[in-house]
């Protein structure tokens, strides 16, 4: 049975994107990793399109992962459009993994100059930005970065809903509840979003650990033979060949977010291990062929780097970034689901949670402490700390310590899993991870 558009679940953050967009010039092209709801969010733009007085005949839906359009060449999607256009209407155009054509950018360019048409595309890496796609829609695109669910979504997916009462103190009080009504602390739903993460597919298995396992590792292995060492293959590029050397990178980024880290040390953690070959003039491990994997896990949105911004002198710097999983479901699926290194899940799901809002992200420095975000958008920024708890004065003192170093009078706030006294503190606001992930 074919699945039916009743049965999507609403995406309104990315919809609501695109439909700023509707009926404008640019290309609308959406991407993300894999599996992260792409393609529904194409139907529920055509289902809003539709109950906007669009009619069907003017909507042209191709999912370039379907069989029924594998192999087609980029001279067939030009025909395949051209003879399904609307008479003396706009026709609205739905091309879903386009990546799979080759030199699908020509077919592009000739709807946007030879038909009336919107034009909305997804694809599952960042190579679709590349230069040869900025040859010929420079200026006439407009990206909307999709990723797997926010915890508020995650609730919504699973059939929880979030109620607020006001306390005694004049405070709000949140409690999450069941389908049958049965009342959970927010805290519990945030373990659980910790653990299975937020890959739509969840919500489909349920909250099981097998059954999310099997999902999880589907996701990963289209993502590496599909979306990197088939890519790698058909653009004729002999640096990524090995999946057990990919995967041992994969392994290696995942149990270290939120860590310094480098190339190098990379090379070094793989080439103890035997698994890296060493550069013989230099008696190092081959920079270059690392490079290339990790240039190919951030283009597949496997994982999202960031750099480093020293706050006083207010430049960029070129020393140590970290990276970031796009989905801390699929780390646990790859180291494991233990528990351990709760500090740095916390800020993984921060960082995202800022780029989900908007916020351009940089790593701060001021002197010899260091910010762990700055988070800007054309309207504000703030500096922000994470921390698993808060309750422990030392903990507490080294958290502001970096805050307050910083002079300006732009927000700053601490982000915790744990703080029993949420409060403003010498201007640097607390609050807790569970209050600052449903305060959409």
């Amino acid at each position: 049975m074919i699945k039916s558009e009743t049965e999507l679940r609403n995406r309104d953050l990315y919809l609501n994107r695109l439909i700023a967009f509707q009926d404008t010039e640019p290309v609308k092209i959406v991407t993300g990793i894999r599996r992260c709801g792409k393609s529904s969010l194409m139907k529920l733009m055509a289902r809003h399109l539709r109950n906007n007085s669009i009619t069907d005949e003017q909507i042209i839906e191709m999912n370039f992962e379907s069989m029924e359009f594998r192999g087609m060449s980029v001279q067939a999607l030009y025909k395949h459009v051209k003879e399904r256009l609307p008479a003396n209407k706009r026709a609205y155009l739905f091309l879903d993994e386009i990546q799979r054509i080759i030199q699908w950018e020509d077919a592009v360019n000739s709807f946007r100059v030879d038909f009336d048409c919107d034009i909305y595309v997804t694809g599952s890496n960042a190579y679709l930005l590349s230069s040869e796609y900025a040859t010929y829609l420079a200026g006439r695109s407009v990206e909307i970065k999709m990723l797997p669910l926010s915890f508020r979504e995650f609730l919504d997916f699973h059939g929880y809903t979030v109620r607020e009462t006001k306390n005694p103190a004049g405070g709000t009080h949140r409690r999450i509840y069941d389908a049958g009504d049965e009342s959970y602390e927010p805290n519990e739903l945030l373990e659980a979003y910790m653990k299975f993460g937020g890959m739509p597919g969840i919500a489909d298995v349920g909250l099981d650990t097998d059954k999310a396992l099997t999902l999880l590792d589907g996701i990963y292995s289209t993502v590496v033979v599909r979306d990197i060492l088939e890519r790698e293959k058909r653009r004729e590029r002999r640096q990524i060949t090995d999946p057990e050397l990919l995967r041992k990178i994969v392994i290696f980024l995942a149990d270290n977010i939120g860590n310094t880290t480098s190339i190098t040390s990379i090379g070094n953690t793989l080439m103890y291990g035997k698994l890296l070959d060493i550069d013989r003039r230099k008696g190092t491990p081959a920079v270059q062929t690392i490079q290339a994997y990790v240039g190919a896990l951030l283009e597949s949105f496997v994982f999202y780097d960031i750099k480093r911004f020293d706050i006083k002198g207010k430049e960029y710097l070129r020393t140590l970034g970290k990276y970031y999983i796009v989905d801390i479901g699929l780390r646990n699926y790859l180291l494991g689901f233990r528990d351990m290194d709760t500090g740095h899940i916390i800020e993984n799901i921060v960082f995202f949670e800022l780029l989900r809002r908007g916020y351009d992200v940089a790593i701060g420095k001021v002197g010899d402490k260091e910010v762990d975000f700055i988070a800007t958008n054309s309207r504000e920024k703030k500096y922000i700390q994470v921390t698993e708890s808060m309750n422990d004065p030392g903990t507490r003192e080294r958290e502001l310590s970096s805050l307050r170093k910083i002079r300006d009078n732009y927000e700053k706030l601490v982000i915790a899993g744990d703080c029993n006294n949420p409060v403003t503190q010498d201007g640097i606001k607390l609050i807790k991870l569970t209050d600052f992930l449903l305060n959409v």
